[in-house]
Order: C-alpha cells, then structure tokens, then sequence
C-alpha cells in the first residue's frame, strides 16, 4: 500500500514512531504533503531521513492569502529537489474562505503554471469549489495529479478523470452516512483509483474521531475492497502500482507476467495475440489488470507456464485469460489443462469463441474432460454489430461463435456467454440469444475488467 495524502509535518513529538507503524503495517510509500510555507520545509526534511517518504511541496487554498513571489520562487526551488514528487496541496476551499477567493484562484493558477514547468503532477484540494476547479484545471492543460479526499459528486469525478486526473479515496468512505461517496467509489475505474489517509485527520472507521495516521490505511483499504468486491490485496496492488505510476516512485514490473492473482483465482497469461480488436478491449490504453502488467515481451513456454503455477489446486479455478486469445495456442491450452486437473485444480478458459475458426476443427471436443467451464464473449447481438465492435479477423465470425457455444454446451460442464454492456448493443437481443441456446448470459460493465 502507498499513502498518497498525509501531513507527517503534523507529528512533532512521534513522527518517528507514526513512521515505523506505517512500515509494520505494510505502507511501502508515504507522501508527506505541505500546506503552508513552514510545512514545505519541514516536509523535506523528514522526507530526506527515509528512503520511503516522498514529499510535495505548495501551499493550500486556506493560505493562498499568505503566497508572495518570495514565497512561489521558493516553492519553484523546493520543487527541484530529489524527493519532491509533486506539486500540492493547491486548490480551492470555499467552505472556510480563509483566503479571499480571488487570491485563492491565481494562486492555484501559478501552482499549476509550476507543475507545468516541472512536469511534476499535482495535488488538488477541492471543497465546495468543484466547477470552477475543474474550469481552472481545464484551462491549464495540466493532465496528470490526484483530486484528493474526494467529496464531490460523480458528475465532477468523471470531469477529472476525463482530464487524466485520478481520484484519492480516504477514511470517510469507512463511515455510515458516506453512502455517496460510497457509491461513487465502486464506479471508478481501477486505473484512476488511489488511496490515502489524509492523517492526522479524518481517522477511518474503527478509529474514528481519534488521531490519524497512516498505518490506519488498512481499514480504508479494506471498505473499498469490500464496496468494489475484490480482496484488499487486490486493491492494495491496484492502487499501488497508480501510485507509482504517477509519482514515478519505486518500481514497476519491467515485463508480462505468466501467471496473476486475482481474488482465489489465477489466471494465465500466454499470449497477447487475438483474432478480434475489440474496441473496448483494455490492452489499447493499459499495460495493467487489476494492478498486473500483462503485457508479455515474449510468450511463454508450456514449462514456463507450469513453473508460473506451482500448485493448481492452491485456487479455486486457473483460468486461462491474459491479453490474447488462448486459443491461439491451443496445444498448450490442452496439455495444460490436463495437467492442471492431474494435480487437483480446476480449469476455466475465457475464450473469444474463435478456437474452431483457428485451428479448422473443433477444439472443443479435444478438451473434454480435461476443463471445467468455459466463457465466451458474444459481445453482440447480431453479425453486423460483432463486426463493428470486435472487427475479427475472420469472416462470420459471429455465427461461428454462436455454434462454438453450441459446441462447448455439449462437451464442457459449464459454459457461459457473456456481453459488454455499451452503445448499440442489445442486451435483450443477446439473452434471447442465449436463451435458445441454453446458457446464462454475465453482462460485463465497460471499462470493468478483472
């Protein structure tokens, strides 16, 4: 987990001890965020003392009133520094107006001017002011940072993160009456999403009303988990590896993994070719799934694999489901799968539909026994929308798919079609579909995927 929001500045007397707990706690990063001038120093000195702790350097909305061009030009300096990160907290608050509105806003405007300059992202402050902050940040052209402790409605976290911008989740969404913000949170895209404390404020359920501090990140961690139904090791990975992204902090995975993790699942990774192109597939805008780059520099072996596996029977299903078709490697679909069964696992391949269409023989028959279900992705309702949206490389390949459900329905225990739910396409023409050909239909949001 990565704290992207708390005020270590704000712990005079057991910084060093709020630190270490944040560490036993499994924090990998902290980024230790200014507020006025005094804060900014501070901050990079104990940045400076751990090789964990990150800093940003700015001035908050609330003391915008007290920036001179001494204070920016230091602020520029500052920002310079190995451990500054980014640039934040900035903002507007018009909730307290303890800086005149109208300062509030050129200040920001000369923060996001620095981040410009700097390439650094920015943190922002909003309350109260989301309009005429997501206006100002519009006009910028600044396209990468975090709105943080969000508390805005949907509509203003979909304008940021059209703007490239992520959104930070922190304890209030563990409280009762957060149902809002609750809902909001179970809809962000897992690419936009990252985590924070905010300490030593706004302490998470249980530790409500008590000091803050980043250790307690678990407990926020966990409700999102539990709201967007992964586990928290799924969320923490995910929000991690954002953070990283964005503040360019630590390190990432230089190539494709074989095998991921997902909740009791794991799903294998052996090719990144396909025979469609779907448009809403997310290999065309992201390396990442659920926190894992699957993007491969080479396909793997069949040993290679196995190794990536270990002990099938660890998991509730292996599923064969990376960046590309797997039937484009059938063979090793085959072999595997047997071998997988042999030692206690379970077998799922999420498919395309296109493995007959492949290989010019039915796949699927050579597979009994040895799998256990099978999903396929119907993805329309009729042929010429098929082509429209998954553009395959093969001619009626939405007919084919149609019999290669038939097929599977024959021969595998468990088969179901799925759909992405977006513009043109008719779900209740797709389970009437399914229905005749007596198989559930799992309608998949889009943009959801993992």
């Amino acid at each position: 987990m990565i704290d992207t929001h708390c005020h270590l500045d704000m712990f005079p007397e057991d910084g060093d001890v709020v630190v270490q707990r944040a560490k036993d706690a499994g924090i990998e990063a902290l980024i230790t965020i200014s507020s006025d001038f005094k804060s900014n120093a501070g901050n990079l000195a104990i940045a400076e003392q751990y090789d964990f702790v990150y800093a940003a350097v700015g001035m908050h909305p609330h003391d915008a009133k007290d920036v001179t061009e001494d204070v920016l030009t230091q602020i520029a300096e500052w920002s310079k520094k190995e451990k500054v990160v980014a640039i934040g907290e900035i903002g507007l608050d018009y909730h307290y107006d303890h800086s005149p509105r109208e300062i509030q806003r050129d200040v920001f405007g000369r923060h996001l001017n620095l981040a410009s300059e700097t390439g650094l992202p920015v943190i922002i402050h909003s309350r109260e002011a989301e309009e005429e902050t997501i206006e100002i940040v519009k006009g910028s052209g600044i396209n990468r940072g975090v709105f943080h402790c969000f508390s805005g409605d949907i509509e203003t976290a979909k304008k940021a993160m059209d703007l490239g911008f992520s959104i930070s989740v922190a304890g209030p969404v563990t409280f009762k009456n957060a149902k809002k913000l609750q809902e909001i949170v179970e809809v962000i895209p897992d690419d936009c999403l990252l985590v924070e404390t905010d300490a030593p404020f706004l302490a998470p359920e249980p530790r409500r009303g008590k000091r803050n501090e980043p250790a307690f990140l678990v407990h926020t961690v966990r409700k999102i988990a539990e709201l967007r139904g992964v586990t928290p090791e799924d969320l923490a990975r995910v929000t991690t590896v954002n953070a990283k992204r964005l503040f360019n902090i630590g390190e990432l995975s230089s190539g494709g993994e074989i095998a991921y993790k997902i909740g009791d699942n794991l799903y294998l990774n052996i090719t990144n070719r396909c025979t469609n192109r779907c448009s809403f597939c997310v290999k065309f805008h992201t390396d990442y799934v659920k926190g894992h780059n699957l993007k491969l520099s080479a396909e793997p072996t069949e040993e290679e694999v196995r190794h990536a596996i270990g002990d099938p029977s660890r998991y509730h299903e292996v599923v064969f489901c990376g960046y590309g078709e797997p039937f484009v490697r059938f063979d090793i679909i085959k072999n595997l799968a047997r071998w997988i069964k042999d030692h206690g696992g379970h077998v799922r391949i999420n498919t395309n539909g296109h493995g007959n269409l492949i290989h010019n023989r039915n796949t699927i028959l050579a597979l009994k026994g040895d799998v256990d279900a099978v999903s396929v992705s119907l993805d329309a309702h009729d042929e010429e929308t098929y082509e429209r949206i998954c553009k395959p490389a093969f001619p009626n390949a939405f007919s084919e798919v149609i019999s290669f459900i038939r097929e599977a329905k024959k021969h595998i225990p468990h088969v179901q079609a799925t759909v992405v739910a977006m513009d043109g396409v008719d779900l209740d023409a797709c389970r009437k579909i399914t229905d005749e050909l007596g198989v559930p239909l799992k309608v998949r949001k889009l943009d959801l995927v993992g």
